[in-house]
């Protein structure tokens, strides 16, 4: 009876290998696990590919976040400058007033100066007219004893 199945099953498979049933059962079998692998192949490099994307994205994400963060920085830079203006203009003002303020001191003592620098020169000119006159006096007095005769 084994002999007899075992014929059966060579007899079996001799009539599907002459029909081209076996040889397309096997271009089947292998187009599946080529089909098999690619997908695996797929999903493996999927599997890499995915810390790759995962990190882009942060990296874009964090890039969002720090554009945003300028945008409101810029904001907030324009707002306080909006916000002091008039007072930078007060200060402005003020400080004209204070530096016009001390132009005017600088003139008056420059002026003040300069009305001493001409007393003192003119101080300076009758101290050394009254030299010149003593001394031209001193000097007819001594022509004046000279001339005059000496007693001996």
């Amino acid at each position: 009876m084994d002999k007899l199945l075992q014929f059966g099953r060579r007899a079996l498979f001799y009539v599907r290998v002459l029909s081209g049933y076996e040889e397309r059962r096997i271009r089947s079998l292998r187009f599946d696990l080529d089909k098999r692998l690619k997908q695996a192949e797929e999903r493996k490099s999927a599997i890499r590919k995915l810390p790759e994307q995962t990190i882009l994205g942060e990296v874009r994400r964090m890039v969002e976040e720090m554009q945003n963060l300028n945008k409101k920085l810029e904001e907030t830079e324009t707002a306080i400058e909006e916000y002091f203006k008039p007072i930078d203009k007060e200060a402005e003002t003020l400080m004209k007033i204070q530096l016009e303020g001390e132009e005017r001191n600088m003139r008056d003592m420059v002026k003040v100066m300069q009305q001493q620098a001409l007393l003192e020169k003119a101080e300076a000119g009758k101290v050394t007219s009254r030299n010149l006159q003593t001394e031209k006096n001193q000097q007819t007095q001594n022509l004046a004893s000279d001339t005059t005769p000496q007693k001996t």
